[in-house]
């Protein structure tokens, strides 16, 4: 499973993975970043021109791996500025293109998390370049506009938005049941609710771990974040639209207001 990590479990484990920093690089030279850290900016792994939705393409994730100094048996701790849902993307892709999942891991609470507890540096990361191999997972959670089409009939399935509910009202797929992806992160340490609070949450929205869970929002960066969530309560059946709603409003799948 793709797991979320303390600030305390990366201070004790800092020399034996490699920390990744989605931010922009400005404020990776400028605010400052964990030891060891390198810059893998956000924009640099979402593209419109790669593969399906918004993966980068095979090659160009392979260059950024590699440049990064990144194997494809490495543990990988990634963070960001925004409760983790850039960083939950960037370990999302990684999945994607078959880095073990076993190894993926979100820094729970993000930078500040670090930054309130732990040193923090301006000086550039050191690495030596890998070639980084894109690879096809055994399993994949991702599922085309076919399939979840499908699963709009199907009692045993959740189709989940997890976008604002404002968008939400505006137009959704029908069936679905809104989770705002934020309503699972505690504002105030920009980390996950504590466990009880976020069952609560999901049973309170018909998302139990019996069901099947087929995840969207609008560019499938959001559910990248309840994703993780998700695998990290030991979900077994969740499934992710890459698509999302750009892809459903583009092929005329059912739009539901209200």
């Amino acid at each position: 499973m793709v797991d979320v990590v303390s600030a305390t479990w990366l201070a004790d484990r800092l020399d034996d993975v490699r920390v990744v920093d989605v931010r922009d690089s400005w404020e990776f030279d400028g605010i400052g970043h964990l030891p060891s850290a390198v810059s893998i900016p956000f924009d640099e792994f979402r593209s419109a021109d790669g593969d399906t939705g918004m993966l980068p393409g095979r090659d160009v994730w392979s260059d950024l791996m590699s440049n990064a100094g990144i194997a494809a048996d490495d543990d990988v701790v990634a963070y960001d500025d925004t409760h983790g849902v850039f960083a939950a993307r960037f370990l999302v892709t990684a999945l994607l293109y078959g880095h073990d999942f076993e190894k993926l891991h979100l820094l729970d609470g993000d930078f500040s998390a670090w930054n309130r507890e732990h040193e923090t540096t301006t000086e550039a990361t050191e690495v030596a370049a890998t070639t980084y191999e894109p690879s096809d997972p055994e399993t994949t959670p991702l599922v085309d506009f076919e399939t979840v089409q499908a699963a709009l009939d199907e009692p045993e399935a959740v189709i989940v938005d997890t976008r604002e509910p404002e968008e939400f009202v505006e137009g959704h797929l029908p069936g679905a049941v809104n989770l705002d992806w934020r309503e699972l992160v505690d504002d105030e340490t920009r980390g996950l609710k504590p466990r009880e609070e976020i069952d609560a949450i999901l049973e309170g929205v018909g998302i139990t771990p019996d069901r099947r869970v087929v995840l969207y929002c609008n560019t499938a960066r959001r559910i990248s974040h309840t994703y993780v969530v998700l695998s990290h309560l030991d979900y077994d059946n969740v499934e992710f639209y890459e698509g999302s709603l750009t892809e459903w409003e583009a092929r005329d799948g059912a739009i539901i207001e209200g």
